[in-house]
């Protein structure tokens, strides 16, 4: 009978206070734990999208190595090894990279004005896969070794396994920084909704009197705490969808463009697309699950604990 004289008066009646320090002050650190949470699944999310595409890539690429000889030699070798290699099933494409070519992929480390001009390099020939599965880089080796002796073929594989590892320890670590934000997410609730009950502890003792049900007490507890998830989940969220619109407008347009470059090889363009934003909704919606099944849970102990 009184349950369903509550039931039916809710929105007159509000068993838990609907504005309060304690509600406020929890909607704030949930916003920031859903904020840091998000944060954390989109980085992990573009480093893992990068690192396929890296790895895919490098795995598609292999390079033909000359030793270096003077004049005339030299380019009759490297248009040799072209052949040899656009001959070869499963090759794309095969050409040639230039000293200028060098000297740009090196500027970011050696600078503008570094000149390999005067070095005795040898020169590098990038041969590009369509088909890695059907490539047979035995027989590659053995027409290069029979026209050009001294040559040989980097595959990129120890370059693909470094980055393999890198990506995955990325993944982890924070796939572990997550855990332990739900983990401290978890024990604010357990605190907040402790101080709820203890502060509403006359309400309690005055449902219970007049024949309230435990499940009808701790429903109305997680029914507000839910409503607090959902709305600090909801700027949380939104505030990392806006970081990382930033970031990506900082990185595209403010930074100087080889920071930016080498931003952007490890987290792309900043971009989640529809199925990162569809993850961040799915972490807000945890972090309320979260929100709410915990506060359940403490006041069931509670109402355990000071039962008549």
């Amino acid at each position: 009978m009184i349950e369903e004289f509550l039931n039916r008066n809710r929105a007159e009646i509000a068993i838990v206070p609907r504005s309060s320090i304690a509600g406020r002050t929890l909607a704030l650190l949930v916003a920031i734990m859903t904020f840091l949470s998000c944060v954390t699944f989109g980085a992990v999310y573009l480093v893992q999208n990068s690192a396929v595409a890296w790895s895919s890539e490098v795995g598609r690429e292999i390079t033909i190595q000359l030793q270096p000889v003077d004049g005339d030699e030299m380019t009759s070798n490297v248009r040799t090894a072209i052949s040899l290699a656009l001959d070869s099933p499963g090759v794309g494409s095969a050409r040639e990279l230039t000293i200028e070519d060098s000297e740009r992929l090196l500027a970011p480390w050696l600078g503008d004005e570094f000149d390999l001009e005067g070095f005795d390099l040898p020169r590098l020939i990038v041969v590009h896969l369509t088909n890695p599965n059907a490539f047979d880089q035995a027989a590659l080796e053995e027409k290069l070794t029979q026209s050009l002796p001294g040559s040989s073929i980097d595959t990129h594989k120890a370059w693909q396994q470094k980055l393999n590892a890198m990506s995955g320890t990325i993944v982890f670590s924070g796939l572990l920084a997550l855990m332990l934000i739900m983990a401290a997410t978890i024990l604010a609730v357990i605190f907040a909704t402790n101080g709820a009950m203890a502060s509403n502890r006359e309400i309690v003792d005055v449902l219970h009197f007049i024949g309230a049900s435990d499940r009808f007490i701790a429903r109305a507890f997680q029914t507000r705490f839910l409503s607090i998830g959902m709305q600090g989940g909801a700027v949380g969220g939104v505030a990392a969808l806006i970081f990382f619109i930033l970031a990506g407008v900082i990185t595209n347009y403010l930074l100087p463009s080889q920071n930016a470059e080498q931003i952007e090889l490890l987290f792309g363009q900043f971009s989640l697309g529809w199925l990162g934003i569809f993850g961040l909704l799915i972490v807000v919606a945890i972090i309320a699950g979260l929100t709410s099944a915990t506060s359940r849970i403490t006041v069931h102990r509670f109402l355990a604990q000071v039962a008549p």
